[in-house]
């Protein structure tokens, strides 16, 4: 794994799998966390693969998923800009949080823990 930083994004690669992925599913997150800005223009293809190291082909891969989840937008001779829409970014952590929902309950019910065990124990968890 490694950390690299391209203006004020801080990404985690892991060199194994597919880069593109793992841009994508980071910045949906800095999006949900409120990390970027809604509206900013996130660095040009070629900035974001000088400074992460990566081809160029891969960030244009990672952008134009972004674009098809409506998470950014291409503006022609301005370039790629993050969803002004707060609607989008909620309907984006309701989706990300029913993923980690998801694989909880598959992770409890393989190590065959109840329903009102695992309600239980979240309800005494601590959030902080």
């Amino acid at each position: 794994m490694e950390t690299r930083t391209v203006g004020h994004m801080q990404f985690v690669l892991d060199l194994s799998l597919p880069i593109y992925e793992q841009m994508v599913n980071q910045i949906q997150r800095m999006i949900a966390r409120g990390e970027v800005e809604l509206g900013m223009k996130l660095p040009s293809v070629r900035d974001m693969a000088v400074q992460l190291k990566i081809n160029p082909s891969t960030v244009v891969r990672a952008y134009q998923e972004l674009e098809r989840e409506g998470l950014c937008e291409k503006r022609r001779g301005q370039g790629t800009f993050i969803t002004s829409s707060q609607a989008k970014v909620e309907e984006v952590k309701k989706q990300l949080a029913a993923e980690a929902l998801h694989s909880f309950i598959e992770n409890m019910r393989s190590l065959g823990i109840t329903k009102e065990l695992a309600q239980k124990w979240l309800e005494e968890a601590e959030w902080e």
